[in-house]
């Protein structure tokens, strides 16, 4: 088969199988050594990082556990459960195994490294970066460790330190994709979007299957156009949560406020399709854009352009209906890029409905003659920005 083969320790070929990231053929190993020897510790300990990878989250929790339960003294099962619990999404599990193995061997340097991470899965920034800086006082040249510091930075809004901790780890290891993707996480941070597509660039060349590198190069690409970064600035100053809208009764001229707002944000979700469809179409970016992504863009500038001529139409006509049947499909852009833009598939699937029965209701406007169905269309289609906070804040995992 390989190198591998030849290791004769069972454990020794699972650690070299989990290093080669072919965790299915670690898992077998480690099965077949815990048929033969039901309570080894470090079988049961690397079964569960096997099984982690493999995203078999309850199996590897109950494993990492069971090699808890035999060596409750010893700092390594300790150490394996917490890097389970951390990618399992368990982050106070997870201190409070790392917890367990610090206090038996506080000077190893990469359990202070998944302390940091795992305050970071909470966003306890300054706890990450206490943890890291800890571990760094223990081996200063790690590139994961000083990684995790400028993520820190980054967060507390340190710029300079960020950048300066980032350049740092790049030294340390030029071929490491984490180091350049921190170091492009800053730029980006901090209003360098060229410097961070670079970055992203690098990342993407080392390590072709980093999706959030890939996912943060898009966003630098859009960052880089001027009108676009001011819009998205504009938006980000202001809030969108639905709570919001009970203040109408007690302040009306809110209202004025509101639709402000709501026209910024419509605004801003057309500058998302127009440059998401420039990108798509250019030569050197193309290839980072899934379909689905094109065909959202494409749909929401079609979107502007029917509207639009709807509504001179309706003007030229003097006809009321259809003037604000026009609005109002130019206003569906708000609900598609809402639903576009949700993580969740069933949140996703909520507000795709809410546009297509928006959409109904203009399309019965116009034959109908009903410019007050167009125009409660019209206001509940800008609307959405905050209609969609709920739906997204139920139904959206926390990754």
């Amino acid at each position: 088969m390989d190198a591998v083969v030849g290791v004769a320790d069972p454990i020794e070929r699972a650690r070299a199988l989990l290093r080669l990231r072919r965790p299915a053929d670690a898992e077998r190993e480690l099965r077949g050594l815990l048929a033969r020897e039901p309570q080894h510790i470090d079988g049961h300990a690397l079964l569960s990082l096997a099984l982690i990878e493999q995203r078999q989250v309850a199996e590897a929790v109950e494993e990492a556990q069971e090699s808890v339960r035999l060596a409750p003294d010893q700092w390594l099962p300790h150490y394996v459960a917490a890097q389970v619990y951390n990618r399992a999404r368990r982050p106070d599990d997870a201190v409070a195994a790392i917890r367990a193995a610090l206090d038996l061997s506080p000077e190893y340097a990469p359990a202070w490294e998944v302390l940091a991470r795992a305050h970071l899965l909470k966003g306890e920034w300054q706890r990450t970066l206490d943890a890291a800086l800890r571990g760094l006082s223990i081996e200063p040249e790690d590139c994961d460790l000083v990684s995790l510091v400028s993520l820190a930075y980054t967060n507390l809004g340190d710029a300079a330190q960020a950048r300066a901790a980032a350049a740092h780890a790049v030294r340390i290891d030029p071929e490491s994709p984490t180091a350049h993707f921190v170091y492009g996480h800053a730029e980006l941070r901090f209003g360098a979007p060229g410097r961070a597509a670079e970055s992203f660039r690098e990342v993407l060349r080392l390590d072709p299957g980093f999706g959030a590198a890939r996912d943060l190069l898009v966003s630098a690409l859009k960052q880089r156009n001027p009108v676009y970064r001011r819009l998205s600035w504009l938006r980000g100053r202001f809030p969108q949560g639905w709570r919001l809208i009970f203040l109408l009764p007690v302040l009306p001229p809110v209202i004025a406020v509101f639709v402000i707002l709501a026209l910024l944000h419509w605004v801003g979700w057309v500058a998302e399709a127009w440059t998401v469809l420039r990108l798509a179409r250019g030569r050197a970016t193309r290839l980072l854009f899934e379909g689905a992504e094109s065909r959202v863009a494409v749909a929401c500038l079609g979107l502007v352009v029917a509207g639009a001529l709807l509504l001179g139409l309706g003007i030229g006509l003097g006809d009321e209906a259809v003037g604000l049947a026009g609005a109002a499909v130019m206003a569906l852009v708000t609900p598609v890029q809402e639903a576009a833009h949700t993580g969740s598939p069933v949140g996703r699937a909520i507000l795709y409905g809410w546009a297509a029965l928006l959409g109904v209701a203009v399309a019965v406007s116009v034959p109908t003659a009903s410019p007050g169905v167009a125009l409660l269309a019209l206001y509940a289609a800008i609307a959405t920005v905050w209609l969609a906070t709920p739906v997204r804040g139920r139904l959206t995992p926390v990754i």
